[in-house]
């Protein structure tokens, strides 16, 4: 099969996103959500490959920053609306596109490659690693309680338009940009996503409602759900289901979830896409009764290794040579010594002997510090071949917030 993988041009937009609409289930969006996709496209950093005059696959890379271990905010390319037609499975178009990708990332000099995954096995092959995890739950709230921190009452909420306090949520969410990796830096024109709200989506349920938390005549915190009133044979039997939440401090974070549990007429509380040390789960009376789950979130690649290793800082000192496998990124091939501290790092080639060896895969899963690189090689997916390296390493990669992407892309 000839094919022609090459950068999107803004008059092909409809015909390519019409491909990547069909292989996800070819359900069309409205106007609005069409109108803001495109807006959001960033056409020189996405490819289309096509067959004679037809699309058969596109993929694009948003310009992110992300928030690594020590607060930096590092250039990462956001891979998104990748998709290959039915017609055309199985020969090569994925690779192909991975490929051009890739290099694309590389020569742009961003070291990080990002992804949400429809299918987390398709892309363990390419070099991405689950980096993130987040935490959703079914509370009965007919049955939980809530023992609140001092100073919850203090807090005044308000119900406002979604779209009336826009500006004053994002800036809420911007300070806690720098306090948790994972989280990205919002770039103009993202901060439209959170108020899509297409009747499509609701499943029955309410428009889009915000409730926003003020202390001492500030905004500092703001919980956006939707409501569906339903009726049992034992009376009413509503739900509310949380889209998201963002607090300054542990306060105006139990506020929220406070009202969010004590809605009228409301027995249950849906809640997913939440950082696994979410502070609730030890303010509910009975967790059992919240039927929490785990579920995977960013997966992470790293295109540079010396550095990405660089741009974050270390819990601990550490001083390892680590032996790095990337047959898909040749480049990163190689041993590689890392040192570094609560204050920088310094990440070379070397020479040495390999105290730890993995894959690429292995090291984007580690990189943000959520996934232990102990666990991994119980796992039988990181080899120590220098006693003690391994607990050093481990030690050195943790973080003291447990990475979290907030929202898809």
């Amino acid at each position: 099969m000839t094919t022609d993988v090459r950068v999107l041009r803004q008059d092909e937009w409809n015909e390519w996103y019409g491909n990547l609409l069909r292989a996800f289930g070819g359900t069309d969006e409205s106007a609005e959500e069409r109108e803001l996709w495109n807006g959001l496209t960033e056409f020189d950093r996405s490819l289309g490959v096509w067959d004679g005059e037809v699309c058969i696959g596109t993929a694009g890379a948003f310009s992110f920053r992300l928030t690594v271990p020590g607060g930096a905010s590092v250039p990462a390319a956001g891979i998104t609306m990748v998709s290959v037609a039915a017609t055309h499975r199985r020969r090569g178009v994925l690779t192909s596109m991975m490929r051009r990708q890739l290099d694309d990332i590389r020569s742009w000099g961003e070291p990080l490659a990002v992804l949400t995954a429809s299918e987390p096995a398709i892309y363990s092959r390419f070099g991405y690693g689950a980096a993130t995890f987040h935490m959703g739950a079914e509370i009965d709230t007919s049955r939980v309680g809530l023992s609140v921190p001092a100073g919850t009452d203090d807090v005044r909420l308000r119900y406002a338009a979604p779209a009336d306090v826009l500006d004053a949520c994002e800036a809420v969410y911007a300070r806690l940009v720098p306090g948790r990796p994972g989280m990205l830096a919002r770039q103009p024109g993202w901060e439209r996503v959170a108020l899509l709200d297409p009747p499509s989506e609701r499943e029955g349920a309410s428009p889009l409602q915000c409730v926003v938390a003020e202390r001492d005549g500030a905004i500092t915190g703001y919980a956006r759900f939707r409501t569906k009133l339903g009726w049992g044979v034992s009376g009413h039997d509503g739900t509310v289901s949380l889209l998201e939440l963002a607090a300054l401090d542990p306060a105006t974070d139990a506020a929220l979830w406070r009202f969010l549990m004590g809605i009228d007429l409301m027995t249950t509380l849906y809640v997913r896409g939440r950082p696994v040390d979410d502070g609730w789960q030890h303010m509910v009376s009975d967790i059992r009764r919240c039927r929490p789950r785990l579920r995977d979130g960013l997966y992470l690649r790293l295109v540079d290794v010396a550095a990405a290793l660089e741009a974050r800082t270390y819990q601990t000192p550490v001083d390892v040579v680590f032996e790095v496998e990337d047959a898909f990124c040749p480049w990163n091939t190689g041993r590689w010594r890392l040192t570094g501290d609560t204050k920088g790092a310094s990440c070379v080639r070397t020479a040495d002997a390999t105290d730890l060896a993995l894959s690429i895969r292995e090291l984007g899963a580690a990189y943000l510090g959520g996934v232990p690189l102990a666990s991994l090689a119980s796992a039988g997916r990181v080899r120590e071949l220098r006693h003690g390296a391994l607990a050093e390493a481990a030690s050195a990669f943790g973080s003291v917030a447990a990475p979290w992407l907030p929202h898809g892309f």
